[in-house]
């Protein structure tokens, strides 16, 4: 577990030591938390609470990364623009997969999955990373929205379901169309919410990342407000 804490304001003397005291005290707390939580549950669990300068956190993490399967980040509506740091962070810098948890999940189930295929490599990629959970989930659907021109060269989604056969993974394919007002994200979140879906895999950033940040794009939108978590690999 890597857990982050920032803190920007001004105290009076001695109120910097104080306040990093408390953060130290409550950082402890946090760890030590998970430590047991993941001893309940026969998890082997290592924590860290360095004292890092933001910096130092972001490439910290994007190293940490490398070293596991898959990284989980709690996205609180408040904080998204300091998260855009932390997932950039380990979706273009550690080479592994990652998980966005969205506010008010207390638990994960991956029983139900959807897949937001648009034929991209970057979809491949995500659909192979998400493989160990795929194959426990009760349901897989590939959901494809039909409607964006770019997408016409793209593979379609049942060229892709033998691939997940070979790899046990039984599949159904769903077109949706696209929404009135062109969002290819909405569409998907709608249909999460409708179909009552666990979690979203999807290809992270097809656009650039400056386009999707400064422009818009389907992972910005997903990453600003998606009720399921999002399993995104780049």
């Amino acid at each position: 577990m890597f857990v982050e804490f920032a803190w920007i304001s001004e105290f009076a003397d001695g109120g910097v030591a104080r306040e990093n005291n408390r953060l130290d005290i409550l950082a402890e707390a946090v760890a030590d938390r998970a430590r047991g939580d993941a001893a309940q549950s026969g998890v082997a669990c290592r924590t860290e609470t360095p004292h890092l300068g933001y910096p130092e956190i972001i490439a910290t993490l994007a190293a940490r990364s490398r070293l596991h399967d898959l990284t989980i980040i709690d996205a609180e509506i408040h904080t998204v623009a300091p998260d855009r740091d932390q997932i950039e962070a380990v979706l273009f810098h550690s080479g592994r997969p990652l998980i966005v948890v969205p506010p008010g999940r207390g638990t994960f189930a991956a029983r139900r999955v959807l897949i937001g295929w648009d034929g991209s490599a970057k979809a491949a990629r995500a659909v192979n990373d998400a493989l160990p959970l795929l194959r426990s989930s009760e349901s897989v659907e590939l959901v494809s929205v039909v409607g964006e021109k770019d997408l016409a060269q793209s593979v379609a989604g049942a060229e892709f379901v033998p691939h997940l056969a070979r790899h046990g993974v039984p599949v159904t394919v769903t077109v949706l169309p696209l929404s009135r007002d062109g969002d290819v994200a909405g569409t998907l979140r709608d249909y999460a919410a409708r179909t009552e879906a666990d979690m979203l895999v999807i290809g992270a950033f097809r656009h650039s990342r400056i386009r999707e940040w400064l422009m818009g794009g389907v992972t910005q939108s997903l990453l600003k407000q998606c009720d399921v978590p999002l399993f995104l690999s780049h």
